[in-house]
């Protein structure tokens, strides 16, 4: 885990690099509203708007899994009251979040991944917005040039891919997805390409790794290409959402796309093998 600093008219803003992705201090950004205002009343006041907890489940059931839509509508039903209140903490901890987590200590804060980050941004600035995205994207540009930096990932990269066959061929489950489709009705979104890329639900996969799954998911034991397709897959899923497609039509149009793409890319590899 990596922590940066980026300086966003004048207010420094702290930067967190990790295997889950980047996240930003929205407390460090919560000051540029200046004023008297207090940071953490600022992200509290933000967190209990409706809108903004629309925002917040909608990234949760695209991204985790394990996200308890129940205390979700639980806030939902109270949001807009006056007598409503909510914090970071209290939404993590009643959901199960992953796109916020509060932080104690040196670079202290709340902290949200840069999706929610740059929302959040908005609500205070649309204008500091812009400038935050120009100083994080010069920060990344800089990482990417950074030979150790990369040396680094790459070695994590293939340490994990040491595991990967491993995994594949003993710890997933011998569940035929494709056959029997009864779970696909209660999927959530991220198990849909879970299960098109891995053969696995997220809950099946940690259940049978119990050791794996507390510092890690299935996710990280992906190689390249997988990843790849994952990545791919997810443009397309919105896509089709948008066209009104239901979740069983999706799981074989993009059941279809991985099977071709992957298909692709581990030829490539092997041709690359034979060339070397």
């Amino acid at each position: 885990m990596n922590n940066n600093i980026i300086t966003v008219e004048n207010i420094p803003i702290s930067v967190v690099n990790s295997n889950d992705g980047d996240y930003i201090c929205i407390s460090d950004i919560a000051k540029a509203k200046g004023g008297n205002t207090v940071a953490k009343d600022v992200v509290k006041n933000w967190i209990r708007n409706r809108y903004t907890l629309e925002f917040l489940s909608t990234w949760e059931l695209l991204y985790n899994p394990e996200f308890n839509r129940v205390e979700f509508d639980a806030f939902k039903t109270e949001a807009g009251l006056h007598t409503f209140t909510l914090s970071p903490s209290e939404w993590v901890n009643r959901t199960n979040a992953i796109g916020i987590y509060v932080k104690k200590g040196k670079y202290g804060g709340t902290y949200a991944h840069k999706d929610i980050a740059f929302e959040f941004a908005s609500a205070i600035s649309p204008v500091f917005k812009l400038y935050l995205i120009k100083e994080f994207q010069r920060l990344k540009n800089e990482e990417s040039k950074n030979i150790e930096w990369n040396t680094k990932r790459l070695l994590t990269k293939n340490n994990y891919l040491i595991h990967t066959d491993a995994i594949k061929n003993y710890i997933l489950p011998n569940i035929n997805y494709q056959k029997d489709k009864s779970w696909l009705k209660y999927a959530e979104e991220a198990d849909v390409l879970n299960v098109i890329i891995f053969n696995s639900t997220a809950k099946e996969w940690k259940k049978l790794n119990p050791d794996l799954a507390k510092h890690s998911n299935m996710r990280d034991y992906a190689n390249i290409n997988e990843l790849t397709v994952l990545s791919n897959l997810e443009s397309h899923n919105a896509e089709l959402i948008k066209l009104g497609k239901t979740k069983e039509e999706r799981f074989e149009l993009l059941s279809n796309i991985a099977t071709y793409q992957l298909s692709v890319l581990n030829s490539a590899d092997e041709v690359k093998k034979i060339t070397l």
